[in-house]
């Protein structure tokens, strides 16, 4: 976003390949734009991420050359658009409305300077059942404005009927320690991804002998909070969220056909066009060699990160996991709350305020929970620790 005169900005969203970019112009006495955030279950899936934000772009959609964009019906009233060759999603394309305006998704700005967005209120987080993100996003302004939450949607409600600061309350949260079921379920919004994450058994493992993505006190799966430009720009979250896990413990939900135990077996899979893999796809990065990024082809939900360094073990989307005990699935997870990794991407930009906002109610969170530190904080949980 650079400026072009004293009195006008111009605000810039592209994808991850840089094969979609868009510009629009916009008064600065119009920033910063509301960026409403949501967190239902549909919006989660769709994407893999914890929760989407958009801004309205600015210029008439009539304007905006979308012809290279792949369209998924996300409703009856709104379509998503976005990349098919990297999967970034660009576009909420409200067709319900006159004129079908666009929401621009705020992970795809650039991070100048200037911030051109506030995010707003936060809607439908009762669907994450344990608070999801919302938790952390309450402060997440650079301008200190404070997002407020609500159980459905926010314009439905009044500000009396916003959340209060501690819910859900911590006896209704999983916790730290505990741990419920053998399996979670792994799936985008139109499920041509459909898959189950069975738990591994480490019980007969001393602790020098765990996987370095398994947690020795819980024996939790490594989650971690990724400032990356290139997670953020795939996604379209200005925060993604990944989870560790060994292919070994993958299987498809239905069926009895085997899965791919290794990013490269699963990219032969996808390349022969197996039906195992449902309506998985990649995208290979431009940027570092061997590393390989799955998405859903129809819904473009972000899935998989894979690297040549460890081929076994992936990160999978949060967002895509469905945990009986909620969005942020305590009872899988182990979550390094408090820390935003790569967040050096984000520096000389608006996002590093955003970020340092983050990582403080996040720590605040798990302090006024009374959760330790994980082992990932305090310096293991990863390949070379």
């Amino acid at each position: 976003m650079t400026s072009t005169n004293d009195s006008t900005v111009t605000l810039t969203s592209h994808c991850l390949c840089k094969a979609n970019i868009f510009t629009a112009q916009v008064l600065k006495s119009k920033l910063p734009l509301p960026a409403p955030i949501c967190h239902c279950w549909s919006c989660r899936h769709v994407t893999g991420a914890l929760y989407t934000a958009d801004v309205r772009w600015p210029e008439p959609s009539t304007n905006v050359d979308v012809s290279r964009l792949k369209s998924f019906a996300f409703t009856s009233r709104v379509n998503l658009l976005f990349c098919p060759t990297c999967s970034t999603p660009m576009f909420w394309q409200l067709t319900a409305e006159p004129g079908c305006p666009l929401g621009a998704l705020t992970g795809t700005l650039v991070n100048d300077e200037i911030c051109p967005i506030r995010f707003t209120e936060q809607s439908f987080v009762g669907d994450t059942i344990d608070g999801g993100a919302s938790v952390w996003l309450k402060r997440a302004n650079a301008d200190g404005y404070e997002c407020s939450r609500f159980t459905g949607e926010a314009d439905d409600c009044v500000p009396e009927d916003a959340l209060p600061q501690n819910w859900p309350p911590a006896d209704k949260l999983i916790g730290f320690e505990k741990r419920i079921g053998d399996s979670i379920a792994i799936r985008c919004k139109c499920r041509g991804v459909d898959l189950v994450l069975q738990r591994g058994v480490y019980s007969d493992l001393a602790k020098e002998q765990l996987p370095w993505n398994v947690d020795p006190d819980t024996h939790k799966l490594s989650t971690i909070f990724c400032g990356c430009d290139s997670c953020r720009l795939q996604g379209g979250l200005d925060i993604w969220y990944w989870a560790y896990f060994n292919m070994k413990h993958l299987s498809a939900a239905q069926g009895d056909a085997v899965y791919p135990i290794s990013k490269h077996e699963l990219k032969e899979s996808i390349d022969r066009r197996d039906p195992v893999v449902g309506s998985l796809t990649y995208y290979a990065s431009r940027t570092r060699a061997g590393v390989l990024r799955f998405f859903c082809s129809t819904c473009s939900a972000t899935v998989f990160f894979g690297e040549d360094e460890r081929p076994e073990l992936l990160d999978v989307s949060v967002g895509l996991l469905d945990a009986p005990d909620g969005a942020r699935a305590e009872s899988f997870l182990s979550w390094s709350l408090g820390q935003i990794e790569l967040k050096e991407d984000a520096q000389g930009g608006w996002r590093a305020r955003h970020f340092e906002n983050v990582e403080q109610e996040a720590e605040r969170w798990r302090v006024e929970r009374a959760y330790p530190k994980n082992w990932r904080r305090l310096g293991g949980g990863t390949a070379q620790s």
